[in-house]
């Protein structure tokens, strides 16, 4: 199983392309498709502002928790 599978599912729900998101994780649209496809590891600056942007836990997004809330 994909760890990153959240990510496509948190995007595909925002309806937003590869290419929308990469821009708003400073990264390009290859990069954030390697992501996605579980091909390289995400940075944590890059998972953090996975995290900000979805308004999700990074647990939630590595699939550690499926709790979606981030802790205060």
């Amino acid at each position: 199983m994909n760890v990153y599978r959240r990510i496509r599912d948190l995007r595909e729900d925002k309806d937003l392309t590869q290419t929308q998101l990469a821009k708003e994780v400073n990264v390009s649209q290859r990069t954030y498709s390697y992501y996605e496809n579980g091909e390289r590891t995400i940075p944590p600056e890059v998972l953090i502002a996975l995290a900000k942007f979805y308004n999700v836990s990074v647990d939630y997004i590595l699939e550690l928790s499926d709790n979606p809330i981030p802790n205060k």
